[in-house]
Order: C-alpha cells, then sequence, then structure tokens
C-alpha cells in the first residue's frame, strides 16, 4: 500500500469553533493551547502492482492512486476567551479603561463604534494575581437582531465569565442606557443575561457623572447590584474596581465549551450502492465505492483501466448504464473522471 499523506495541521488560536458550512452543525469548540480536532478525514494510500500479483501473474502492471480525502466547507468563529467583559453602549470609555488598566493599546476616539473588534489585556495586580479582561463592541438597540455590531458583542462576550457594565456618565440618561443594554443582552438569549455584572458609572471627572452617581447608586442597591464609580481618564476608583472583579472571578466556575449537538444516527449508506442519471451532455454514475474505485485507477495504464471495467460489471453498473439507455460515444461521469463509453 502507498505512503499515507502527511497530516495538514492549521493552526488557529483558543477560541475557535468550527462549524458544518452547509448544515451549521457545531464540529469543534477549541477551548485549549494544543487541542486539536479531526475535521476532514484522508483517503488511504494507493496499492502498487505487488498486491496484484498472484500465481499466474506475478509482475502484474496493475496499481492505484490513493484514495481522494473528504472534502468539506466549513465556518469558523473566533470566540475571544477572556475572564471579564466590559460592555456598555458605544463610546462609553471602554477601551479607555482598558488602556489604563493594562498594556493593550486599543484604537480611541470620541465616536461610536471605535472598538470594531474587541481587544484584550492582562491585568496585573500588585500580589502577582491577574485575569484577562476585554472591551467589546458596543451594544445599541437592535442588536440582537443585528444592528451595530450585534453579532460579533454576542461571539465575544459568550466566553467572558464576569461582566463590568460601563455607564457612560456624560449621556444624557445613563440608566435608561444600562436597562437598553440588559434588555438587549436577553435577546441574546438567557445565559447572557444571567451573567454576572459590576455596574460601574464612568466619567466622574465631569459634573454630570457627579450628578448621576447618587440615582445610579440607589437604582443598584434597590435590585440588589454592585455599582462603582470611577474616572477612567484620571484613575479614580479603577484600582479597587480591578481588585473586586478579581476576587469575584475566583468564586465563578471556569469558562463552558460551546454545547455539542447530539449526533443524530442514520442508516449507513451502502458502499455498494449506486445511482445513474442524466446530466447535460453525459451520464453521471454516483456511489461511493464507484468514485473511490474511479478516483483510485490510473487510467493511463491499459491493464487498470481493463480492471476498472472488470468491477464496473461485477458491480452491476455497466448493466445499470445499458438499461437506461447509453450509447458508443456518450460520455459518463464518475466522481471528477469523464470516460467515453465503447462496446
Amino acid at each position: 500500500q502507498g505512503k499515507s499523506g502527511q497530516d495538514l495541521l492549521i493552526p488557529v488560536p483558543p477560541g475557535t469553533v468550527i462549524y458544518d458550512a452547509g448544515t451549521g452543525e457545531l464540529v469543534a469548540d477549541l477551548l485549549d493551547e494544543g487541542q486539536r480536532a479531526l475535521v476532514a478525514r484522508g483517503g488511504r494510500g494507493g496499492r502498487g502492482n505487488a498486491a496484484f500479483a498472484s500465481s499466474t501473474n506475478q509482475t502484474p502492471r496493475v496499481a492505484e492512486h490513493g484514495e481522494p480525502g473528504q472534502e468539506r466547507w466549513l465556518r469558523l468563529e473566533l470566540k475571544i476567551i477572556a475572564d471579564v467583559g466590559v460592555i456598555g453602549v458605544p463610546n462609553a470609555g471602554k477601551s479607555t479603561l482598558l488602556s489604563v488598566v493594562s498594556a493593550a493599546r486599543p484604537k480611541i476616539a470620541d465616536y461610536p463604534f471605535t472598538t470594531l473588534q474587541p481587544n484584550l489585556g492582562v491585568i496585573q495586580l500588585e500580589d502577582y494575581a491577574s485575569f484577562v479582561m476585554a472591551d467589546v463592541p458596543g451594544l445599541i438597540e437592535g442588536a440582537s437582531e443585528g444592528a451595530g455590531l450585534g453579532h460579533q458583542f454576542r461571539r465575544h462576550v459568550e466566553r467572558t465569565r464576569l461582566l463590568i457594565h460601563l455607564l457612560d456618565g456624560a449621556a444624557e440618561d445613563p440608566l435608561a442606557d444600562w436597562q437598553a443594554i440588559n434588555a438587549e443582552l436577553k435577546q441574546f438569549g438567557e445565559r447572557l443575561a444571567a451573567k454576572l455584572q459590576i455596574v460601574v458609572l464612568n466619567k466622574m471627572d465631569l459634573p454630570d457623572a457627579q450628578a448621576w452617581w447618587p440615582l445610579v447608586q440607589e437604582a443598584m442597591q434597590e435590585r440588589g447590584l454592585e455599582a462603582y464609580a470611577i474616572s477612567a481618564v484620571t484613575g479614580l476608583g479603577v484600582d479597587e474596581l480591578m481588585r473586586r472583579a478579581y476576587d469575584l472571578l475566583q468564586a465563578l466556575p471556569p469558562p463552558e465549551e460551546m454545547p455539542m449537538q447530539p449526533a443524530i444516527l442514520r442508516p449507513a449508506e451502502s458502499e455498494d450502492a449506486f445511482t445513474i442519471e442524466r446530466e447535460e451532455g453525459a451520464w453521471r454514475g454516483r456511489g461511493i465505492r464507484v468514485e473511490r474505485v474511479a478516483a483510485m485507477t490510473p487510467f493511463m495504464i491499459p491493464e487498470a483501466l481493463a480492471r476498472f471495467q472488470r468491477q464496473l460489471r461485477a458491480m452491476g453498473v455497466e448493466e445499470a448504464l445499458e438499461e437506461a439507455g447509453i450509447r458508443p460515444g456518450d460520455m459518463v461521469r464518475i466522481g471528477k473522471r469523464e470516460l467515453e463509453w465503447r462496446e
């Protein structure tokens, strides 16, 4: 048998989720460093002429090509693996906060949707404790239906264990923004809506935020939620917030893998089964075994071609073509092979 081909390894970052592009079925969830998944199986090596030797033909001029590998269209999504996700309306100061507490250097500007992709930063505390934090694209009303960067938001926030809900203290109504974002989280699903949140009013260096703080504090106390006031620009309250986030993480479970769909067991298709169809300008033979035999036959070798014809006859393909009305000179397609039919 011929030598097997080398494995083709495609490196992807941890957090990559692989779906079948046609069915949407979850194929693999690569959460850990070094984790592997087989997504397309290669074919076996073809046999050399020694495998066809017999007592009457000790030097046969017959061999096989290697069996074609599996072909498959896949869709890959990267879902970031961060302990803490910073969420909020666009321009609430999420990227500014991340840049202050870590070495991350996200793009920061005074307009919505500056953050188009999540930025990751490692938060180092004084006692060498650390965690990973990400600012994710801002949410707007209708995000669960795809408005703004809604689909990207969901993909990247699913893996976080704790949310810092950052309120814009300079906004017209930070509490209304908070309610709107939570409503969108519920639309995304109960799993996201149930994530633990720390509510944080940002921009306490501005008078508007200072005026809103008592109202935010009271509203969160009524709901049994923790609230913090910070200024990402001046650093006010930031260290205390990071320490609290770390402490909460210690009591939370590690990130979960994506739930795999239960396997649907279907009757296995017989390898010997085949169909004959008429298509534009030719006849088409379909079937697992007949397509494999055609792909592995080197037609430039006369003995191999003769063996292929005997195999078609033994499988009943030749008889089926004749019953379907094939005539000399017609073209027959099997897999990627195309042959002219002769008597």
